[in-house]
């Protein structure tokens, strides 16, 4: 006889959710995009702790008395860790709740920020450094999640676009602060910042960010266990009481069961990886962020050397691909949610916002990968250009032109391709998330360590033209996911649904 644990596993999306002629979620627009926001927020803190100590890696060096190798080794570390920890938390909060594990992850995230302030010893910073890293990483397949959590397919590009803000600005901003920082008062003011500014931000969220996990409040109509309850939710559940909105008794209690409190694992996100169409889709977005990476960890030497700019002035070149990742943000989710209607008026399938719709029959993986194509070769072209403008002493505003343009494709084809993952993975979003941050963290962390010698061997045009011609050979990949992906994602689903049928019986 299967154990309950093991029948609510097998349950698919659809005996969780609501009939598809109902509200997907109870939560108005306003509410979503508020809800939507603080998870972006969140996010946030995950490249703003990487990026912020780049400035002062020379300066931690010479007071350790380490080499900045030895430094480089605790941003590698960082990047490694931040593909590895979102696994442990998505498929936590996946059954749990995201209140849950956002406590989590910000307890861990504020401990290490202590740590780290008062550290002088080389060791310590390196691990505390992953356990920061374990933290803050956490919170960014959550924000997807939230999505997945009241979103349909329908007008997942638009908020997706507000769950990506966080993520978008931590690459931008974070070298800036950390560069006054070291500027102006000592190194570990950064992390005395990081959690200063944590603590502020968890104390709000700990008020006011109400739990969205379908598992534990189904489409919000459900009053969450004590554990995952804000102020927020008590306010709200109290007016629809006075309204006399009371949740079905059936369906509290169907819910209920699926509710579950487990120490955090991998597995959920595993499951993920394994799967043929899922995996296509992430080989091609992690070989994209490799070449972003290593854009990002070559930028600073390279201004300097090249321009002979400051740590400030080298520090501000981050700023024209956070503005092109932003710009990208808010146009390219109404494309992609233009071009789903488009495909979904030529199928036959009736869109109605804010009811979620049968897409078992519907190839959503061509009206995404239509948008996400054209922006996925731009961005390749972009990355070859710059190794080749650097290169060459042209003048500021070549290389500024590209690093915008590379951040407003960058950040296009990975917002596509998250709604896609949504979208294949749902009741899975925040795991789905995790599996994507996975590859591109690993190979990012792959490509941040190879720039630096790959430029010194074969010049900066050649190393980063290398890493370009990769990306762009892998990406037959999702020409092949958009013709046959329908067919995977249909077997895919029968398969569950049989075993869910076997576990029942």
């Amino acid at each position: 006889m299967a154990s309950q644990n093991e029948a609510d596993e097998a349950k698919t999306p659809d005996e969780l959710d609501p009939p598809r002629d109902v509200q997907y979620s109870q939560f108005t627009v306003n509410t979503k995009r508020y809800i939507v926001v603080m998870g972006s927020l969140a996010s946030f803190f995950s490249p703003l702790s990487s990026s912020i100590y780049l400035p002062a890696l020379t300066t931690i060096s010479n007071d350790l008395h380490v080499s900045i190798s030895q430094v480089n080794l605790t941003v590698t570390t960082y990047l490694i860790m931040q593909g590895v920890a979102p696994m442990f938390t998505a498929g936590f909060s996946d059954s749990a709740g995201r209140r849950p594990a956002y406590i989590l992850c910000f307890t861990v995230y504020l401990a290490a920020n202590i740590g780290l302030g008062l550290q002088n010893s080389y060791a310590a910073i390196l691990v505390l450094r992953c356990l920061q890293s374990a933290g803050s990483s956490g919170t960014v397949a959550l924000a997807n999640g939230l999505v997945g959590d009241m979103i349909t397919s329908a007008e997942r590009g638009s908020y997706v676009a507000f769950a990506s803000v966080g993520s978008m600005l931590g690459p931008s901003l974070s070298p800036i602060i950390g560069g006054l920082f070291t500027q102006y008062t000592n190194w570990h003011w950064i992390f005395w910042f990081l959690l200063i500014a944590g603590g502020v931000f968890f104390l709000f969220l700990l008020l006011f960010l109400p739990e969205t996990c379908r598992k534990v409040v189904g489409d919000g109509s459900i009053p969450p266990p004590p554990l995952n309850n804000s102020l927020v939710d008590v306010i709200r559940h109290r007016r629809r009481k006075a309204q006399g909105l009371v949740p079905n008794p059936e369906k509290e209690a169907e819910v209920r069961k699926n509710y579950s409190l487990r120490f955090p694992s991998p597995v959920p996100t595993f499951k993920i990886l394994y799967d043929l169409e899922t995996s296509a889709i992430l080989l091609t977005t992690g070989l994209l962020f490799a070449g972003f990476y290593a854009v990002m960890t070559g930028a600073s030497t390279s201004f300097h050397e090249i321009y002979k700019f400051n740590n400030l002035q080298a520090a501000l070149m981050y700023l024209p691909i956070g503005a092109g990742g932003i710009i990208s943000a808010f146009t390219t989710g109404k494309i992609v949610d233009w071009n789903y209607r488009r495909h979904a008026r030529h199928a036959g399938l009736a869109v109605v916002k804010g009811v979620r719709a049968d897409i078992s029959n519907f190839n959503v993986e061509r009206a995404r990968l239509e948008v996400a194509l054209p922006y996925y070769y731009i961005s390749n072209i972009a990355m070859l250009a710059y190794g080749w403008v650097m290169g060459r002493d042209i003048h500021i505003a070549a290389p500024v032109i590209i690093l915008f343009i590379a951040g407003w494709t960058l950040i296009g084809t990975s917002q596509v391709l998250n709604v896609l993952m949504v979208d294949l993975w749902p009741g899975k979003s925040a795991a789905a998330t995790a599996a994507n941050n996975l590859f591109r963290c690993e190979l990012g962390a792959a490509a941040s360590a190879a720039i630096t010698p790959m430029a010194l061997a074969m010049g900066q045009g050649w190393a980063y033209t290398t890493l370009a011609l990769i990306s762009i050979a892998v990406s037959p990949c999702l020409w092949v996911v958009a013709l046959n992906g329908i067919k995977w994602r249909q077997k895919r689903n029968r398969k569950e649904e049989e075993k869910a049928s076997s576990v029942k019986d």
